[in-house]
């Protein structure tokens, strides 16, 4: 649906260049929703305003189901954006206008007639749950109320593919997950392709099928959701991650503790298994359990784990060895006084 070639985005300024996006090349198929994360100025803006042409890109393509945007007319670029919705962080509404004319209005450049503007304002109001708003003004709305108009406006001229600014940053988090909730059903319903631009891997987590991690500009990390989770690569992409799904032992337990501190992460299915309980009836060891945890991506389990281990060194070094053999990555974060020793994967 979404191809990306090489695409560069420069600024100049009168002191120096100033690179937004550098070199950028994704595929996003059809109907998938797919995310991208960075920090504040890592580019991830930039890259979503260059998909519908808001940003010029200085070099590269930009193909939106076949077509190649750069390679259009003005009066062809117009018409193809309508392809093509998209919502902000800080909503964009006219504040004078009511909620059915706000959505209303995004039909009438495209020569909709008066009344079929308000029956399909209307009808998308119904599909975002805002029916019984449509007379009110955006000032008497809360923050998640404005975007579902926002989104109920992008999706006025039917478009293939829906574009997502921090939609959801300025919101409260059970909001963002009922924002999130109703992306993911419009995507679902309408087969709508969705792309999000987030600083949040929490959102990344909840929502999207595949992902990718921007730094300077540049993709870092790109995969399936679940795999980016499960097993990162760069150590931003780790970082990120860690806001959401987090086993840091305070050090005073590490210095306090006399056993063998180990992390182990659980993934597919064995993060629904006995793994640990036949562990510990296998070898003459003793088990603390620390930190566990289950996350839920895309509907398949990711376990993490972190247990003291206590008994002779024969027996805790032979139930090391079984862990290694059985998960992707099993950590010593303490064994005797070594911190953050790592234990080789058995090939």
């Amino acid at each position: 649906m979404i191809s990306i070639e090489q695409l560069s985005k420069v600024y100049q300024s009168k002191e120096r260049q100033i690179i937004g996006v550098d070199h950028v090349s994704l595929e996003i198929e059809k109907g998938e929703i797919f995310g991208v994360v960075g920090y504040s100025g890592a580019g991830k803006s930039t890259l979503l305003r260059c998909l519908n042409i808001l940003e010029r890109p200085t070099s590269g393509k930009v193909l939106v189901d076949g077509i190649d945007l750069l390679s259009l007319s003005s009066k062809e670029l117009r018409k193809a954006r309508q392809s093509i919705g998209m919502i902000f962080q800080g909503f964009h509404l006219a504040m004078a206008k009511t909620v059915v004319d706000n959505v209303a209005f995004a039909l009438k450049a495209s020569g909709v007639g008066k009344n079929e503007r308000k029956k399909r304002a209307l009808e998308l109001l119904e599909l975002v749950g805002l029916s019984d708003k449509a007379d009110q003004y955006p000032a008497q709305l809360s923050g998640g109320q404005k975007q579902r108009v926002s989104i109920a406006r992008a999706l006025a001229n039917n478009p293939k593919v829906l574009l997502c600014d921090e939609a959801t940053s300025a919101l409260d988090p059970n909001t963002t997950k009922s924002i999130l909730q109703l992306l993911k059903k419009i995507n679902r319903e309408l087969g709508l392709t969705i792309v999000l631009i987030t600083h949040e891997m929490e959102v990344v987590k909840e929502i999207c099928d595949r992902c990718a991690v921007m730094e300077d500009g540049q993709i870092v990390e790109e995969g399936k959701t679940y795999d980016i989770f499960s097993s990162p690569k760069n150590t931003l992409t780790k970082r990120f991650i860690q806001t959401v799904i987090d086993f840091n032992i305070p050090d005073e337990l590490l210095e306090r503790s006399t056993g063998t501190i180990v992390h182990m992460k659980f993934s597919g299915n064995l993060a629904n298994e006995s793994v640990v309980s036949d562990l510990l009836q296998k070898f003459n060891v003793r088990g603390n359990i620390l930190h566990a945890n289950i996350d839920y991506i895309q509907e398949k389990a990711l376990g993490t784990f972190v247990m003291e281990l206590t008994g002779e060194e024969k027996e805790i070094q032979a139930a090391l060895q079984s862990l290694q053999t059985t998960l992707e990555e099993v950590e010593v974060l303490k064994h005797g006084r070594s911190v953050h020793h790592p234990v080789a994967r058995a090939e």
